[in-house]
């Protein structure tokens, strides 16, 4: 018999799939950042940061809030907390250490700004 998995869990997944959005995972690491500054170090257009975004919001790893005329956006770690506790469910991994993922994540992508 298999357990269900959360459908949630394939957004996050997907999210996590492609380097650019990991990339803005790591620069909201820091703090809330408004949607112009998360773009800055890409060389890509707003538009497309904004597409992005979308999928990170839509998996719950971000969210997006609207201050005045400007809209910011804030790291929501516990879809990340749901992955992990989904993957250490098969017992063969030992708990996730964000500090060294995070860590992980800035050698893997480099310098983001």
């Amino acid at each position: 018999m298999t357990a269900a998995v959360p459908a949630s869990l394939d957004a996050i997944f997907a999210a996590l799939a492609d380097p650019t959005r990991r990339a803005i995972l790591v620069l909201l690491l820091e703090d809330d950042m408004a949607v112009t500054d998360v773009a800055a170090p890409f060389a890509m257009s707003l538009a497309a940061i904004s597409k992005h975004l979308a999928v990170l919001a839509a998996a719950g790893l971000i969210s997006q809030e609207k201050r005045g005329r400007v809209k910011w956006c804030k790291l929501e770690p516990d879809a990340m907390r749901a992955a992990t506790v989904w993957i250490q469910g098969f017992g063969q991994f030992d708990p996730v250490d964000f500090d060294a993922f995070e860590r992980f994540l800035a050698i893997e992508i480099g310098p983001t700004g």
